[in-house]
């Protein structure tokens, strides 16, 4: 509408100059005029030409202005995002984010000196819609519909005990042995467990325990303490398994692996910055592989292996 406005101020100002060149629209020029004037004369009509009043002067010069600083925004909107700089926040979970995205994040912010980034830590999913989360990065598949998704991978899920635990009781051999077994287990998902053999069918069973956390931290300590067998993402317990303190088990019948994905809320476009970001962290890991975690000294990275893993890792 201001637009709109501002063009017919500019029509009227120019008709008052130009209403005596042969040609001129006068039928347009009367059209404008009715669209402008609200109870206060903005041009003055003689037979022979229209010339804009005080009013309408003054009208076509704050309007003009106002478009002018409409279009510097405007501009200013396009340049951000074709600039990479400015603010993210992201928002992944709690063990994950420390482990792999705080390293990922560095490397990004060293090609990237303009780029600031919130990194929120949180175990339990929280949409992004309500966060303010730009990119949120998450294993498992997307809780809530109507967000903008993708996939950077796929994360490898065991079965583990401490070996003290396995002496005591017995080590299963098929995923229905875990009916006599203590499992610590997840609030979420505290009834059932599901395994897989190879590419086979998947194998639903009911698990029971004394222990449950909405922690993963917690869930995976209560497996070290000896409270019972766990459900982890491999990459979590990797350390465990080579310093021996716990060992995987039932790996011809590995639960599914669950997808690594970011995402966003929907929008038509996304800043140059966020769209780098998840470009860089997709080309950290492959889509179509399963990937495990590897560990350094201060660095950590994702590698694509071929799936069901070897039980010696």
């Amino acid at each position: 509408m201001l637009s709109a406005n501002a063009r017919a101020a500019s029509a009227l100002r120019r008709s008052s100059v130009t209403s005596r060149t042969p040609g001129t629209d006068q039928t347009t020029a009367r059209s404008k005029k009715r669209q402008l004037e609200a109870g206060v004369t903005l041009v003055q009509r003689t037979t022979r030409r229209l010339q804009l009043t005080p009013a309408g002067e003054r009208f076509y010069a704050r309007v003009k202005a106002i478009l002018a600083d409409l279009n510097m925004a405007k501009a200013e909107l396009v340049e951000e995002a074709r600039t990479i700089a400015g603010r993210l926040r992201i928002s992944g979970p709690t063990l994950f984010g420390p482990r792999y995205l705080t390293p990922q994040i560095a490397a990004f912010l060293a090609r990237h000196p303009k780029v600031i980034i919130a990194l929120d830590l949180a175990d339990e999913f929280t949409d992004p819609l309500d966060s303010g989360a730009d990119v949120t990065i998450r294993i498992g598949e997307t809780p809530v519909s109507g967000l903008t998704s993708r996939r950077l991978g796929m994360v490898r899920r065991v079965a583990f005990a401490t070996p003290a635990y396995l002496a005591a009781h017995g080590r299963p051999a098929r995923p229905a042995d875990l009916a006599q077994h203590d499992c610590v287990l997840r609030l979420s998902q505290r009834d059932c467990w599901t395994f897989r053999q190879g590419g086979g069918a998947e194998e639903i069973v009911t698990v029971r325990g004394r222990f449950e956390s909405n922690s993963v931290a917690a869930l995976n300590q209560a497996v070290v303490a000896g409270l019972g067998i766990g459900v982890a993402s491999f990459w979590q317990i990797r350390d465990l398994v080579e310093q021996g303190r716990v060992e995987v088990i039932l790996a011809e019948y590995e639960p599914p692996p669950m997808p690594l994905q970011a995402m966003w809320p929907p929008t038509q476009r996304l800043p140059l910055r966020t769209r780098l970001l998840i470009d860089f962290l997709a080309s950290r890991a492959c889509p179509r592989k399963t990937v495990t975690a590897q560990f350094g000294p201060g660095s950590l990275r994702l590698e694509p292996i071929s799936h069901p893993m070897p039980t010696n890792i």
